[in-house]
């Protein structure tokens, strides 16, 4: 099946930066038809699908956007067994769900199978929009791994890149190099989660497939940021640096903002 393409509002300049890109899959032609509509003139650039299928051929022959809007109910698949097939195909993308299914038992199940959110129909399209652009700045792709040749110090983070060593108030947290690599990005992006599959490919190489199932590699991370956090607080029982974005990824928290004047 054919997708539709709406575009976003004429932009009043070229330095303007591109619109957000959102793949939306809703088999409701008059809804999906009116919301594309809506998010069109919040800016978005939507390209609209009545089923998964006709999303994954899409993506197969251009995988160019942000984010993918999904429906709950589809016809033959649905879009709680869509996500993990995307995921197999090596679709990263964040995936928002946007249903009149609101149930917390639903809302469980998506994030466990690698949603970044989930969307009441009712809350609105302003509430939708900022979801949207919050997802899509979330998904950028991630700053290098920090310079090896100097020492670099992130509040009481200390690291070395020449030696591959961090210290945490002072003390040498004994990171293994993989555990340090991943710090080191995440230090790079101190604010900026990282998704599950950069961290993944930072402990190994982009690409990299291991584990059961297509969340394998989810459940590898999650492992080894448990790991690493346990060192942390054999040093500083208070530590809490490492932020979880829930079917996402990690985050090296945000400084806190000094608020004196």
């Amino acid at each position: 099946m054919q997708s539709t393409e709406v575009a976003g509002r004429v932009r009043d300049s070229a330095s303007e930066p591109r619109p957000v890109k959102v793949l939306f899959v809703d088999d409701d032609d008059d809804f999906r038809e009116a919301l594309a509509g809506e998010l069109s003139d919040q800016g978005f650039a939507i390209q609209c699908f009545s089923d998964g299928e006709s999303l994954i051929a899409t993506l197969q022959q251009s995988p160019e956007a942000d984010v993918i809007l999904l429906d709950w109910s589809l016809p033959r698949t649905s879009g709680i067994d869509l996500v993990p097939e995307l995921r197999q195909r090596g679709i990263e993308l964040p995936v928002i769900f946007l249903t009149g299914h609101s149930a917390t038992l639903r809302e469980a199940q998506a994030f466990d199978r690698g949603a970044m959110d989930f969307i009441d129909k009712l809350r609105g399209v302003d509430v939708l929009a900022r979801r949207l652009r919050r997802a899509a700045h979330m998904a950028k792709p991630p700053v290098p791994e920090l310079p090896t040749d100097q020492t670099l110090i992130f509040g009481n983070l200390v690291l070395r890149p020449s030696i591959g060593r961090l210290f945490w108030n002072g003390a040498d947290v004994g990171l293994t190099l993989c555990e340090y690599k991943i710090i080191s990005l995440l230090a790079s992006n101190i604010g900026h989660p990282i998704s599950y599959r950069a961290i993944y490919d930072t402990m190994h190489y982009q690409g990299f497939i291991a584990g059961c199932g297509e969340e394998g590699h989810r459940v590898n991370v999650r492992s080894t940021i448990k790991r690493i956090r346990k060192k942390f607080l054999k040093i500083d029982p208070g530590f809490d640096e490492i932020e979880s974005h829930a079917g996402f990824g990690y985050a090296w928290r945000s400084p806190p903002v000094n608020t004196r004047h």
